[in-house]
């Protein structure tokens, strides 16, 4: 476990300063870092705050895990590294060719028309057999 404690399930004005000022009670914190949304920048409901030892985070999230803040019941637990491929993080994507729908991205984006899929051709014959009748 890291010294790293995830806060979740925050009251939308909650400030940096008020987590601090609760978190100091579990320990001696490096930091708090409250993400904002970045089209609106209001706070997106959760925090991340370290401690200067594992002991110390253990300590806040049996202090603080349900602990009302807000008329918000808390969620604190250990924080997960974030993988490369997530979310936000360094994505680099996976190859591929036309038939393996890569396009550089590697993502779940659905290939340009005309590329992958159902060929334009079945569409044209099935045309072509309804003028015929």
């Amino acid at each position: 476990m890291g010294s790293k404690v995830f806060v979740g399930n925050l009251e939308f004005s909650t400030t940096k300063e008020q987590l601090e000022t609760l978190f100091q009670e579990a320990g001696s914190i490096l930091d708090v870092f409250l993400p904002s949304d970045r089209a609106t920048g209001k706070p997106r409901g959760f925090a991340f705050v370290e401690f200067a030892t594992e002991e110390e985070a253990a300590k806040a999230i049996s202090r603080f895990d349900g602990y009302e803040l807000g008329g918000r019941g808390l969620r604190v637990n250990a924080a997960e590294e974030r993988r490369p491929g997530q979310r936000g993080g360094p994505s680099f994507g996976g190859g591929g060719g036309f038939g393996s729908g890569g396009f550089g991205g590697g993502g779940n984006n659905a290939p340009p028309k005309g590329f992958g899929g159902k060929s334009k051709g079945s569409r044209r014959n099935l045309r072509a057999k309804k003028r015929s009748l």
